[in-house]
């Protein structure tokens, strides 16, 4: 297994010492936010070993980055930050470093039981992009509303679709989101005006930004992993009725914008690399801009359950793959920046739904139900969308030797419409 903390962690833990994931928590209700890392069921108060002078290489001494209400400044400080502060803190929780191992009284301040602490969103969100990055999804949503002679179009195998979400309903890990309001297709005569019908859970992960880029200037997309801090799992809900109604011509709006779930720890691309893999073969092949020297996603196996109302038991719905995306989070990041937009420190980029070639690997309940004609079985009871009550688990690990590097989990209960 190699390296070794000194924290117990157990062996199906998503948080050994080979993720150290960062999160942002309160010790206490009341208290001041700081941030935190991962580590077996604790977490590390960076805040406190700060200040008994763990960083104390030439970027890191002497900064407050790690004294703020979110890691932006973290972020910004790009990936010589990132190194040193994981170096350092690998060194600080490993079995044969004594300076926290065996020091009782620091350990009692700087490392907080994950279960008494509360966890909050990690990053300042300032911008929030969504794609539609997953081939096997767009065909299958292809196939649904336009039929299965021409389900994807054209310029999709050209160019990293995406639209502009809305950053301030993207909430944290655990958060109820309340079943939307809107409107739905006529039937007959006036548009259909209600609580959503058809409220769908989407299986996502998304890159959180690092350094950003000026107004003007595009990131190479060969640097634009240097852009890119880590990586979480997201829920970005979906109305598919009102979504229907309103999406044409100029895409989503309030089908998506009432709540997007993201899971409290960040997970470094350092953390991730041994589980880098070959990405798809792209065809046809992109344009210069788009064409990466190494082509690569991540081996992250990913799982939804459901949580009927009213039941004790959860049901797996879907097993995914990060792996199974066509294009890569790198030229999501590149094209995002091609027109010379500005991408700051803290910006969500979503991967758009996960989908995998397998029927049992659909990333939503608008593919695992073919937009409601089937019924989706959870054990006692049937599902073609979520009903107020459901309860909805995404889990994301890549499974090393002897080790895990995980996501923890993202979830979200549905409350009913107030009317």
């Amino acid at each position: 297994m190699g390296l070794k903390s000194f924290v117990e962690v157990h062996p199906d833990s998503h948080f050994p010492i080979q993720n150290l994931p960062y999160g942002v928590f309160r010790p206490q209700p009341g208290s001041e936010p700081r941030p935190g890392v991962a580590i077996g069921e604790y977490v590390l108060d960076l805040s406190v070993i700060a200040a008994h002078g763990t960083f104390d290489g030439p970027i890191l001494k002497g900064s407050d980055c790690f004294n703020q209400p979110n890691l932006n400044k973290f972020l910004a400080m790009g990936r010589p930050a990132w190194k040193e502060a994981r170096a350092a803190i690998q060194n600080l929780l490993s079995s044969t470093e004594p300076k926290l191992r065996d020091n009782a009284s620091l350990r009692q301040i700087a490392l907080a039981p994950v279960g008494q602490v509360e966890m909050l969103l990690p990053i300042a969100i300032g911008d929030y992009t969504d794609f539609f990055s997953s081939m096997h999804h767009a065909k299958n949503c292809g196939t649904i509303f336009r039929g299965p002679e021409n389900p994807i179009p054209a310029n999709w195998f050209h160019i990293p679709i995406a639209y502009h979400g809305r950053a301030s309903s993207v909430v944290i890990s655990g958060t109820d989101i309340v079943r939307p309001r809107g409107q739905g297709h006529p039937h007959g005569g006036s548009p259909y005006f209600g609580p959503s019908v058809k409220l769908d859970f989407e299986l996502e992960m998304a890159a959180i930004v690092g350094p950003g880029n000026e107004l003007g200037k595009p990131i190479d997309v060969n640097k634009a992993a240097d852009h890119i801090f880590g990586l979480v799992l997201m829920n970005d809900w979906s109305a598919r009725d009102i979504q229907a109604w309103e999406y044409v011509p100029l895409g989503p709006f309030l089908g998506k914008s009432f709540g997007t779930t993201v899971s409290p720890w960040i997970v470094t691309l350092d953390a991730l690399e041994p589980f880098a893999c070959d990405a798809p073969k792209q065809d046809p092949q992109p344009l210069p801009y788009l064409a990466e020297k190494i082509s690569k996603n991540y081996d992250i196996s990913l799982e939804v359950r459901i949580k009927p109302t009213g039941e004790e038991n959860s049901h797996v719905v879907t097993k995914s793959n990060f792996k199974h995306l066509y294009w890569t989070v790198t030229q999501q990041l590149a094209h995002h920046t091609i027109n010379g937009c500005n991408l700051r420190p803290g910006d969500l980029l979503g991967t758009g739904t996960i989908s995998g070639p397998e029927p049992e690997s659909y990333g939503c309940l608008l593919e695992l139900t073919w937009n409601g004609q089937k019924q989706l079985s959870l054990g006692g009871t049937t599902r073609k969308f979520l009903e107020d009550g459901d309860e909805v688990v995404i889990t994301g690990c890549s499974k090393g030797n002897g080790y895990n590097v995980g996501f923890g989990t993202c979830s979200g209960k549905i409350l009913p419409s107030p009317i």
